[in-house]
């Protein structure tokens, strides 16, 4: 079963409203769509979020370092040769979301040539996920509105508050408005997509000490080594790697430095293969794991909660899992449905999933 093309369409989907954080704001789905075509007639999906503000890559750089670099190095492999295909991807540095796209294409090759879901072939341990879901940047009572629309419309009852903002404080104001209307039953934490310095991180926790909140992640930027190490130290609740730990290195960095107690997982920057290694190491070591999202589509979303439901340690935490709810279309011939607060793995072989060739002629941008 040779890899015979490796094709990489860029699209644009927009967003009914854009999402805003500290570390920039998303108002289009400018995504890559991957697709990885085999002599056997199987043809395996994923999709490539770029995102420059966090790892560098655009939607253009996704597409040419697949066409010309990618593309040529695999084709003609196996798609049972993953590690050589890895060994190859690997000699250009960097490019996280299309070596994860590519990864996450072939598993779906594998698992549709073994009548397998992927989700079984990574461990089969549920076959759905809790959800929840990220609230932007916005005032504090739409915030709240948004929170309660999403509660009451999907039953999703734990939320990721963006932070980050200057002065502290609107945040402060934004959790505390959020716990007051949402109650005690609804678990939240909190983001800071590296806005706050490490002495502004320490006094929003104090002042939000009595809000419960699960844990808090990159409150601070990655290279602020001595500061962040400072904040963990003192802090009540585990802080999760996010941005700082793309790579199973930089998990070994993070954890063993003190300047994290606990790991986002993004199969959109890691892919299947990656993720399992990070998910070893955590649990290798005691670490928490939390399902995040890279503002995925529904495409990236059926990869992450295929891998989070696979295993026990992704399933203890709500995944990250709903942001594709405020894209104004998507690529899927069935798109996926958040139903009690969860979402569950597609059925059928492979990722299960087909895309709708009309939506695709319609958003993408290479015609």
């Amino acid at each position: 079963m040779k890899i015979t093309q490796i094709e990489a369409i860029p699209f644009a989907i927009p967003y009914r409203k854009p999402l805003k954080f500290a570390s920039g704001e998303v108002h289009v789905a400018d995504h890559v769509l991957v697709r990885v075509h085999t002599d056997e007639g199987i043809v395996g999906t994923a999709e490539a979020p770029p995102r420059p503000y966090t790892y560098g890559e655009t939607q253009e750089s996704i597409v040419a370092v697949i066409d010309k670099l990618f593309a040529p190095q695999l084709i003609g492999l196996s798609a049972w040769e993953r590690e050589t295909m890895h060994a190859r991807m690997d000699r250009t540095v960097g490019n996280p979301t299309a070596k994860a796209a590519i990864d996450m294409a072939v598993w779906d090759v594998i698992g549709q040539a073994a009548q397998v879901s992927v989700s079984e072939l990574l461990g089969g341990w549920s076959d759905r996920m809790k959800v929840s879901h990220m609230v932007g940047f916005a005032p504090p009572e739409e915030m709240v509105s948004e929170a309660e629309r999403i509660r009451d419309t999907y039953g999703i009852t734990t939320f990721k508050v963006k932070v980050g903002r200057q002065p502290y404080t609107l945040d402060v104001e934004a959790c505390r408005a959020l716990r007051a209307s949402l109650g005690d039953d609804v678990r939240l934490y909190i983001d800071g997509n590296r806005g706050w310095s490490a002495s502004d991180s320490a006094r929003a926790l104090r002042e939000m000490d009595d809000l419960g909140l699960d844990f808090a992640e990159e409150l601070c930027p990655a290279d602020d080594v001595l500061g962040r190490r400072w904040l963990v130290s003192q802090s009540k609740i585990p802080f999760v790697a996010d941005e700082s730990a793309p790579t199973p290195a930089d998990v070994t960095r993070e954890l063993l430095a003190g300047s994290a107690t606990a790991i986002s997982i993004k199969t959109a920057r890691t892919g299947f293969t990656n993720s399992t290694r990070v998910l070893n190491q955590c649990e290798a070591m005691g670490v928490e794991v939390v399902i995040g999202n890279q503002i995925d589509g529904q495409i990236g979303t059926l990869c992450a909660v295929a891998f989070g439901a696979a295993h026990r340690a992704t399933t203890r935490r709500a995944g990250e899992l709903s942001n594709f709810l405020d894209m104004a279309d998507d690529l899927l011939a069935e798109p996926l449905v958040i139903e009690g607060g969860t979402l569950r793995v597609r059925e059928g072989s492979g990722l299960g999933l087909d895309i709708d060739q009309e939506k695709l002629e319609r958003y993408r941008l290479d015609r």
